[in-house]
């Protein structure tokens, strides 16, 4: 028993961190929808150490496809991974499928706001009791903003989280990222993100990360970020790494 409350200690951190990933490299999202009819895809590594041990995706695969003008459909699968004192397990994750529409005009001026919302269901397909998956489903529904002025780029917002576990608690959780354009090819900031209580005992998270795109040739970029815990950092993110490639086409 005591390996398994663990592992599903480890589970709940998984399901967060995946969470946390809807936007790689960040937490926070925005509300600017894939081309109509064009493809972004990121593959990439997720890992976060916290005190009960350390959890990730290896390989999580982000899919992206602009379906109609403004509408994006968004689906993530991942190899979820979670070590701890009591064991470690390796499988198939939850599932995060989406919807992004974009409120406002796709040539809007470019130091104007864009506005969007971007529901999120998540999926219980890895195993909770191997510590794999959150073990049941849950609906996130945000609101998204973002400007660009210059060389810098802003986006932001948040959301409700409707939990369906039986310890789980409704909650909500957002972020903000500020972005500078460094050069034609690297754009870096940093953000900030947080989230009510996802468990009945659970605490408030607050965290930081510091990250960036470098765009490479032939339509790809590296997608990087690094950061940790502000807020419950010892069971929540003592630590936490992203890397990953972007495609597009």
């Amino acid at each position: 028993m005591a390996k398994y409350a663990s592992l599903l200690g480890l589970a709940l951190l998984a399901a967060w961190m995946h969470d946390a990933q809807a936007g790689p490299p960040f937490v926070t999202d925005d509300p600017e929808p894939v081309e109509l009819h064009a493809w972004e895809i990121n593959y990439g590594a997720t890992y976060t150490h916290a005190a009960g041990g350390s959890s990730g995706a290896l390989p999580g695969v982000d899919l992206n496809y602009g379906v109609a003008t403004n509408v994006q459909l968004h689906a993530q699968p991942q190899m979820a991974y979670v070590q701890g004192a009591d064991g470690h397990s390796y499988g198939l994750g939850d599932l995060e499928l989406g919807v992004k529409y974009r409120f406002t005009a796709p040539d809007q001026p470019s130091d104007g706001w864009m506005v969007g919302v971007y529901p999120m269901l998540e999926l219980p397909t890895g195993s909770a009791r191997r510590g794999l998956g959150a073990g049941s489903h849950s609906l996130y529904l945000p609101l998204w903003l973002q400007t660009t002025r210059g060389h810098w780029t802003f986006f932001g917002g948040g959301g409700y989280w409707l939990d369906s576990g039986a310890d789980a608690r409704n909650t909500w959780a957002g972020g903000a990222t500020l972005l500078y354009q460094i050069s034609e090819r690297l754009q870096f900031g940093g953000e900030l993100y947080g989230s009510g209580a996802r468990t009945m005992d659970g605490r408030a998270t607050l965290g930081a990360n510091l990250g960036g795109v470098y765009q490479l040739d032939g339509g790809m970029a590296l997608l990087f970020s690094a950061g940790r815990g502000l807020k419950s950092a010892s069971t929540t993110n003592q630590a936490s790494l992203y890397l990953g490639l972007r495609t597009t086409y």
